[in-house]
């Protein structure tokens, strides 16, 4: 097999082995994602399950809804800052820190550094798992408020 031969057939593999689509996967779980975030048309994000979720959980629901704003076209980055988090989860500095610190440590969000300042978002393919273990956590929450 000539050299030639050999990168096209990585190229190809490649190609349909390792690419992801995001819109597919963003669409996939859709019906999931609604139940739990909604999006303004300035491409903010209003996380409806507040109460029944760790300071943690809401900044993975904050950066999902980035996912689906950027894809939709109302926002044009799905990479948040920490003064973003702090405003639009109405949490302090010293409560978002030690989140944001989990959250990377666990592997479960990205840090870009850019211009002096921090951006964090999530992994498309963690999208599908966080969802699920949230849905999880919020329908056990709801069977226990029945049974009481």
């Amino acid at each position: 097999m000539s050299e030639r031969n050999t990168k096209e057939n990585l190229k190809k593999k490649i190609l349909e082995e390792m690419t992801v689509d995001y819109s597919k996967i963003l669409e996939q779980n859709f019906d999931l994602a609604k139940q739990f975030v909604r999006l303004t048309k300035d491409g903010d994000v209003e996380i409806l399950v507040k109460e029944k979720v760790s300071g943690q959980e809401k900044i993975l629901l904050y950066l999902i809804g980035k996912l689906y704003a950027k894809e939709s076209g109302l926002t044009s980055t799905d990479e948040v800052g920490n003064k973003e988090l702090m405003e639009k989860l109405g949490v302090p500095l010293g409560s978002l820190l030690p989140w944001l610190k989990g959250l990377r440590d666990e592997n479960k969000i990205k840090q870009i550094e850019r211009d002096r300042h921090t951006y964090h978002s999530i992994p498309i393919n963690l999208v599908d798992g966080t969802l699920r273990k949230i849905m999880k956590k919020v329908k056990r929450t709801d069977s226990v408020k029945e049974d009481v």
